[in-house]
């Protein structure tokens, strides 16, 4: 009588266990697909932040050729859409003139001009990145000395 009797007390036990088991399991898989996307998000952000990386380095690339046609004392803006890096990314840039010196490590008979190029790749997201970059173009010193 007594096991008959703990079967009884036990009915439905086996249903409550289950069910809570299968609650517990429903929060695992939840929380595991929340996580999935919020990585796939952070990928995507890092992929459009290296797209803005890679544009702003094609600006800097695309103005090296130009520096000569900056004058003295003066900065000059250069705006490009759709660089094709990949995403729907763009830049900017800006060149200036920073002056003339002496070239290190030759003799007097050259002379320097220096530049900075500032270059900002922008993509989706707000994706952003400034790149700086200084150069300089040597030429024959006209003084000869």
């Amino acid at each position: 009588m007594n096991a008959s009797n703990s079967k009884r007390n036990q009915r439905g036990a086996a249903l409550v266990v289950g069910l809570l088991l299968l609650a517990v399991l429903t929060l695992l898989a939840v929380a595991g697909m929340n996580t999935a996307s919020t990585e796939l998000i952070m990928a995507g952000n890092e992929q459009f932040r290296e797209s803005a990386f890679q544009a702003a380095e094609a600006g800097i690339e695309q103005q090296l050729p130009n520096l000569d046609t900056i004058p003295p004392g003066s900065t000059t803006s250069v705006d490009k859409n759709n660089v094709d890096v990949g995403h729907a990314t763009q830049y900017s840039t800006k060149s200036k003139y920073r002056g003339e010196g002496s070239v290190p490590g030759t003799s007097t008979k050259f002379v320097g001009f220096y530049y900075d190029i500032e270059s900002t790749g922008s993509g989706p997201r707000n994706a952003t990145s400034v790149q700086t970059q200084g150069a300089y173009i040597i030429n024959q010193n006209p003084d000869g000395g």
